[in-house]
């Protein structure tokens, strides 16, 4: 082969390529610490090098309307409710008709401040926070166990001077956030018994049991709805869901079978709800009362006889019932209607929701509210054992409604997302439309 060009010039070698400094150091690492062909890097090692996401959104999208429209409408209404139900007993114990109500509608205030805030806060960087949440509620499960009890139930974090808490609320919220982190991370392993029922079971366990200790059944009931529907919707396998569901299930019927005292009283009571009207059946049999005596259309607003002190927790439990007296069927059936079009449209947002980890968590939230809301009104007409639960916005209880604004706070920030995706993606279409159509002209005048 020659050494010269063709005008005689003798030819030049090319450099040598220098190695790049990455390479090397790849080559001087030891073979156990290379990466394999065809493995995929662990979880961890991508999610450590993921940037820190920024807490709130530069632009945040437009705000459901619909969604924001029927939320304020059933605020309203259950403050309206809560006030009719409530100024009796209210002005019995206190001397003060306004004692719950102004405490209330003040709690509703900063939630609704409180939910505008946090529908601008970026539902990422919320995930961040999931294990150390969930970590902090099972202290507080624990420390309230050491609280005064309140109705002979250590249910509340009771320190005076301070407003009480309700640790089972906080506990609903830190397991939606817990689990719709691990659901995305896992979601090409959900069809695995380990990933897809063990690990949920094993994080909703401790909870169950110390929710047992206070005692506090409606919340365990409550946290094992909310759990399996996030693991239907994130994917577990079907069969193993099956049979894990079957399991909890009959453990849970099991646990209230063969308990004592007020458990077994609650579960006779329900079979037979006019046993014992005077004692442990008066407050199923009077809600029964309340709801027959409303008729269609009710005896009229603040016109309800039973709020007088015949029913008991007529301003929180048992508030669907004054409800149904007061405004009747057609008022109940209204307030059926606001609920079922919240959970529509919180499935809504859900489906066009901009990733899974907000889809999972606008469907555990609104899992939350919709199972509360059915198994209130089952109570109170006597579907199932009478457990305790507030109906979401009517009920009194002011840090449950803020948990309650605060966690729709993150629906609408989903929402918001998902609008700015969507008007982004109107934008482009109208875009491309009008070059389209510009292209198609000028062609036509040429």
């Amino acid at each position: 082969m020659s050494t010269r060009d063709i005008s005689g010039r003798p030819l030049r070698r090319p450099a040598p390529r220098q190695a790049h400094p990455g390479a090397a150091r790849a080559a001087a690492a030891p073979a156990a610490a290379r990466p394999r062909a065809g493995r995929l890097r662990p979880v961890g090692a991508s999610r450590r090098k993921m940037p820190w996401p920024a807490m709130f959104y530069k632009e945040p999208g437009p705000i459901s309307g619909g969604l924001l429209a029927n939320l304020l409408v059933l605020l309203a209404f259950g403050l309206i409710v809560l006030f009719s139900a409530s100024y009796a007993i209210a002005y019995y114990k206190f001397g003060d008709s306004y004692h719950y109500i102004r405490s209330q509608a003040l709690y509703a205030v900063m939630g609704v401040c409180a939910m505008w805030l946090i529908s601008r806060v970026n539902y990422r960087w919320m995930l961040r926070f999931a294990w150390p949440l969930y970590w902090v509620t099972l202290v507080l499960l624990v420390a309230v166990l050491f609280m005064p009890p309140i109705n002979d139930v250590h249910r509340w974090i009771n320190i005076k001077g301070l407003p009480t808490v309700q640790v089972g609320e906080i506990a609903k919220f830190s397991i939606v956030l817990l689990l719709a982190m691990l659901f995305e991370q896992n979601r090409s392993r959900m069809h695995n018994f380990r990933q897809g029922i063990l690990l949920p079971g094993v994080l909703l366990l401790p909870i169950l049991v110390l929710l047992r200790l206070e005692p506090h059944n409606s919340a365990m009931i409550l946290m094992c709805c909310i759990t399996a529907t996030m693991m239907f919707v994130g994917g577990a396998n079907l069969m193993w869901f099956g049979l894990g569901g079957a399991g909890a299930a009959g453990g849970i019927a099991l646990l209230l079978i063969t308990s004592k005292g007020y458990v077994q009283e609650r579960l006779s009571g329900w079979l037979d709800p006019f046993s014992d009207v005077l004692d442990s059946t008066m407050q199923t049999a009077q809600g029964l009362y309340t709801i027959g005596s409303g008729g269609w259309f009710g005896v009229g607003l603040g016109n309800s006889t039973q709020k007088h002190l015949w029913l008991s927790e007529a301003q929180n439990d048992f508030i669907f019932a004054i409800l149904g007296e007061e405004l009747g069927f057609v008022g109940a059936l209204l307030c059926i209607a606001l609920f079922a079009l919240l959970v529509a449209q919180g499935i809504h947002i859900a489906v066009n929701a901009p990733d899974r980890a907000g889809s999972l968590l606008v469907v555990g939230i609104m899992a939350q509210i919709g199972f509360q809301f059915f198994f209130n009104i089952a109570v109170v007409t006597n579907t199932i054992p009478n457990t305790g639960i507030s109906l979401p916005f009517f009920s009194s209880g002011g840090t449950s409604l803020l948990l309650l604004l605060g966690e729709m706070g993150v629906v609408f920030g989903v929402s918001r997302q998902a609008n700015k995706a969507r008007d982004e993606r109107r934008a482009r279409q109208a875009e491309e439309k009008a070059r389209r159509e510009t292209h198609v002209f000028r062609a036509d005048k040429t």
